[in-house]
C-alpha cells in the first residue's frame, strides 16, 4: 500500500496546499493522550487546501485521517501512513442569524460553548466540558450533562475522498448514542439551531458545569476523555445501581491499575490517563483488562468509546 510520508507525495501535497504540509511530525503532538507516532501533517488553510490535499489523495490511492484537537482517539506508537488532515485555524469560524448559528468544525466545542452562551442562546453551553472541535463532536455525536449534538443540529456541511461536497440535512443523519452515521466524510461545518436564554443565568451554569468537570475529572492530565461508552444495562451491587461504565471499572477494583504509565485514574474510573510515557499498546493492554473484568465480574461487555487507530487510519478494534 502507498505511503503518505513518501517524498513524492510529501512534495505533490507542499505544491497544492497553501496550508502548511510536514512531513515526520509526531503526532503525540496532536492528541490529548500525548501519544503517536510521525506521519505527514496537512495543515489546511481553508476548504480550498481541504479539498487540494483530498486530491492528492485520490490521485496518489492514499489513506486519509481527519483530526481536530485530537481527543478520543488513540493513535498508534509507530505512527500513520494516511495522510493526517487537521482540522483548525482556517475553518473556525462562528456566525448566527438570531437562533441559527453556523460552526467552523475547526472551533474547540467549549469555545462555541462559550460564545453562544455568552451571546445569550442556549443548547451549545453543555459542551462547554466536552474536549474537541465542532467537527469531531458532530461526527461522534458527543455529548454531557444530558446533552449531545444531535439536539441542536440541523444541517452539516461535509466532504468525502473523493472530493464530493454535500449537505446533509438533520433527517438524513443517523444519529445515535455516540455516533452520527457519518463514516467517510469529513464535517466541514455545522448548522444549529438554539434557544434564547439569559446571559447571566447562561455564564452561571456555564461556569458551573466547568467547575463540575475540573472537580470531577483528571481534566488537567493527558488522556481522551471516556474510554468506554455507558451501557445500556444496569446491574444491582452492593444495595446500589451500577449504571455507568465509570461505576463498573471502579467495583470492578480497577481504579489504579496500571500497564506501564498508563493508569485508571483514581479520580474517575472511565478515565485512563497518561502518567508520563505511555505507549498506545499499554493504554490498548488497559482497556482490554478492564472490559475482561468488568465483563467477568457484572457480565456486561462494554464499548470502547475512544476510537483506537490502525496505521492506515483504520478504526479497530479490540
Amino acid at each position: 500500500m502507498a505511503s503518505g510520508r513518501d517524498p513524492s507525495v510529501i512534495a505533490a501535497l507542499r505544491a497544492a496546499v497553501r496550508g502548511e504540509v510536514r512531513a515526520e511530525e509526531p503526532l503525540a503532538r496532536y492528541s490529548t493522550y500525548r501519544i503517536g507516532g510521525p506521519a505527514t501533517l496537512v495543515l489546511p488553510s481553508t476548504a480550498a487546501d481541504l479539498a487540494a490535499a483530498l486530491g492528492i489523495v485520490r490521485e496518489h490511492r492514499l489513506p486519509w485521517f481527519a483530526l481536530g484537537l485530537g481527543s478520543n482517539v488513540l493513535l498508534p506508537d509507530a505512527g500513520l501512513d494516511a495522510i493526517v488532515i487537521r482540522l483548525g485555524k482556517g475553518l473556525d469560524s462562528i456566525s448566527n442569524d438570531a437562533e441559527r448559528w453556523t460552526l467552523g468544525a475547526g472551533l474547540p466545542a467549549p469555545l462555541a460553548a462559550r460564545k453562544t452562551a455568552q451571546a445569550g442562546w442556549s443548547g451549545l453551553h453543555l459542551m462547554v466540558g466536552v474536549p474537541g472541535t465542532v467537527g469531531g463532536g458532530v461526527f461522534m455525536n458527543a455529548g454531557c450533562h444530558g446533552g449531545q449534538w444531535s439536539d441542536t443540529v440541523t444541517s452539516v456541511l461535509a466532504v468525502n475522498g473523493a472530493g464530493e461536497t454535500r449537505s446533509f440535512d438533520r433527517s438524513e443523519i443517523p444519529f445515535r448514542y455516540r455516533a452520527s452515521g457519518l463514516e467517510g466524510w469529513i464535517v466541514l461545518e455545522a448548522r444549529v439551531t438554539l434557544s434564547r436564554g439569559d446571559p447571566t443565568d447562561l455564564a452561571g451554569e456555564v461556569a458551573r458545569l466547568f467547575e463540575w468537570r475540573q472537580r470531577g475529572t483528571p481534566f488537567n492530565q493527558a488522556c481522551c476523555g471516556s474510554v468506554f461508552k455507558n451501557p445500556a444495562a444496569s446491574v444491582r451491587h452492593e444495595g446500589r445501581e451500577l449504571r455507568t461504565a465509570g461505576q463498573l471499572i471502579e467495583a470492578a477494583g480497577l481504579k489504579g491499575a496500571r500497564e506501564g504509565d498508563a493508569e485508571i485514574s483514581s479520580m474517575h474510573a472511565n478515565y485512563f490517563v497518561n502518567t508520563g510515557a505511555a505507549r498506545a499498546d499499554q493504554v490498548r493492554a488497559l482497556i482490554g483488562r478492564a472490559r475482561e473484568q468488568v465483563a467477568a465480574r457484572f457480565g456486561i461487555v462494554l464499548e470502547p468509546e475512544v476510537k483506537l487507530i490502525g496505521p492506515s487510519g483504520e478504526y479497530q478494534t479490540l
